[in-house]
C-alpha cells in the first residue's frame, strides 16, 4: 500500500492541524544519559519528552491502538519515542512496529532515536516502512558531548566524559548514512542549552545537511529538576528565532515543535485526555487482553501461600483458578530446566499457554519479553498469593502495595550503578 508521507505533523506543519499522531511508550529503557533528561512514569502533570504514564508491551500496545482509533479517528501517525531509547530495547520496538504494520497497512510508523543503536536496525526499519524517523544530535564536537552526557553505553561497555560523546557521535553518523541509504525521510533534533552548544547549531546543521538529512529541529532546553541542567536557563524565544532563521538557510526548520511525551496521542499541542490515559494503564494493566480460554493464573512461589520466588529460580509454578470464593490451587507444574537461552522461556510460556497472567517476585527482561509476546501478562509482586488474586479477579491488577515500584536508576532505593539498566 502507497503511503501518504506528506501526512506526517511534526514534518509537515499544514498537517498538524487535522492529522493526529500516537506515541506508544513501549521503551522504557535508555542506552544513555543526557543531563537534561529525566524519565519518569505514571506522571500526568509533564509534558516534555521521557516522560509517560505508563509502559505498554507490544501487545498491550496493539490492543490500547485499537481502542484508541475508536475515539480518536484522525490519527495516521504510530510513533515510538521512549520513555527510554527504542533501540535500547530493539525487540520491543520491532515487535510493536509489525504488530501495527500488520494491523493497519495504511498507518504511517515513525520513531525517535538518540541514534547510538539504531544503525543496525536500518533495514529493519525500512521493511516495515517506517517512513519517518528522528535522530537528537546535540554536536558534533566532543569536547561540547561531554558536557551533554552522563554516559554512553555502548553494548556492556560504559563510556563517560569525550570518550562518551566520541563513541555516541560516530555510531550517530553511522546511523544517518544507514537510514538515508534506506530510504527514511530523517529530521534531526538538536537541543539548545545556553553557553553550551547555542554557538555550534550552525556547524551541526551543515553536517546533517551533508549526510542528507532532511529537516531540523531546534529545541529550546527545558530545564528539568534534579538533573545536571536544571540551572540553566530556558534560551529566549527571540533568540531561538534567531537561531531557526540562520539554520533555515542550511537545512529546513521544524518550528512548530510541542516537545511531545512518550505518551502523547492526537494533535500536536493537545493535552493528555484524562479518558486517554485512563485506557493506556487498562492496556498496562492486562485489562484490554482477550482473556477467553485463558482461565488460569500460574505462580512462582516455594510453598503456595507466598509470591516470593524469581521466574528464574521457579523449579515448579502453582497454577490456580478464582471460583468466585478463594483461590483453588489446579495442579503444579514443572519448568524447564535452566539453559538453553529463549528457548526455555517459549518451553515455559507453553506449558502456561491456559493461564493469562503469571505471578512472580522478579523476572529478567528477556524471560519477561518472551511471556508478553505469547500473551501472559507478568506481573512483579511480593505477598499472599491469596490476596493477591482475589483483587485481580476484581480488578484486574494486583494491589498496588504488593507490586514493585519502579525507581529512577541511580536514585535512593536502586540497586544499580546509575548507568541503566541493563
Amino acid at each position: 500500500m502507497a503511503l501518504d508521507l506528506t501526512q506526517h505533523p511534526c514534518f509537515n506543519s499544514d498537517a498538524r492541524h487535522t492529522t493526529g499522531r500516537i506515541h506508544l511508550p513501549v521503551a522504557p529503557q535508555c542506552n544513555i544519559q543526557c543531563n537534561y533528561c529525566d524519565r519518569k512514569f505514571d506522571c500526568m502533570n509533564e509534558s516534555r519528552p521521557g516522560v509517560t504514564s505508563a509502559v505498554l508491551a507490544p501487545k498491550q500496545a496493539l490492543a490500547y491502538l485499537d481502542k484508541v482509533l475508536l475515539r480518536v479517528p484522525q490519527l495516521k501517525v504510530v510513533g515510538i519515542a521512549g520513555p527510554g531509547d527504542p533501540f535500547a530495547t530493539p525487540d520491543e520496538t520491532l515487535e510493536t512496529l509489525r504488530l501495527v504494520r500488520e494491523k493497519y497497512p495504511e498507518m504511517l510508523l515513525c520513531v525517535a532515536s538518540n541514534g547510538l543503536n539504531t544503525a543496525p536496525y536500518a533495514e529493519d526499519l525500512a521493511r516495515l516502512q517506517v517512513s519517518h524517523v528522528t535522530i537528537t544530535v546535540n554536536t558534533i564536537d566532543p569536547l561540547i558531548g561531554a558536557k551533554f552526557y552522563s554516559w554512553v553505553r555502548d553494548r556492556k561497555k560504559i563510556y563517560r566524559g569525550e570518550e562518551g560523546a566520541r563513541v555516541l557521535l560516530e555510531r550517530q553518523l553511522a546511523s544517518i548514512h544507514a537510514l538515508k541509504a534506506a530510504g527514511v525521510t530523517l529530521k534531526i533534533n538538536t537541543i539548545l542549552v545556553p553557553g553550551i552548544n547555542d554557538h555550534h547549531v550552525e556547524v551541526v546543521a551543515e553536517e546533517m545537511r551533508s549526510l542528507g538529512a532532511d529537516v531540523m529541529n531546534c529545541i529550546p532546553l527545558f530545564p528539568v529538576a534534579n538533573t545536571p541542567f536544571a540551572d540553566k536557563e530556558e534560551l529566549p524565544l527571540s533568540e531561538v528565532k534567531k537561531i531557526r532563521e540562520h539554520v533555515a538557510e542550511i537545512i529546513p526548520q521544524m518550528e512548530h515543535c510541542t516537545r511531545c511525551r512518550a505518551d502523547a496521542v492526537g494533535l500536536l499541542g493537545a493535552d493528555q485526555s484524562h479518558e486517554l490515559v485512563s485506557l493506556m494503564k487498562d492496556s498496562a494493566n492486562g485489562l484490554l487482553e482477550d482473556r477467553s480460554g485463558r482461565p488460569y493464573v500460574a505462580v512462582a512461589s516455594m510453598e503456595g501461600i507466598l509470591i516470593n520466588q524469581h521466574l528464574g529460580e521457579a523449579e515448579q509454578l502453582w497454577i490456580f483458578e478464582y471460583d468466585e470464593i478463594e483461590p483453588k490451587l489446579v495442579e503444579m507444574r514443572n519448568a524447564p530446566e535452566p539453559g538453553d537461552g529463549n528457548l526455555r522461556w517459549r518451553e515455559l510460556a507453553k506449558s502456561v499457554e491456559d493461564c493469562h497472567s503469571i505471578l512472580v517476585s522478579g523476572v529478567g527482561r528477556k524471560p519477561r519479553w518472551v511471556m508478553e509476546q505469547c500473551g501472559l501478562r507478568v506481573i512483579e509482586a511480593n505477598g499472599l498469593i491469596a490476596q493477591a488474586m482475589d483483587s485481580l479477579h476484581r480488578s484486574g491488577d494486583v494491589p498496588a502495595a504488593m507490586k514493585k515500584q519502579f525507581k529512577s536508576c541511580g536514585t535512593s532505593g536502586c540497586q544499580g550503578t546509575g548507568a541503566g539498566c541493563a
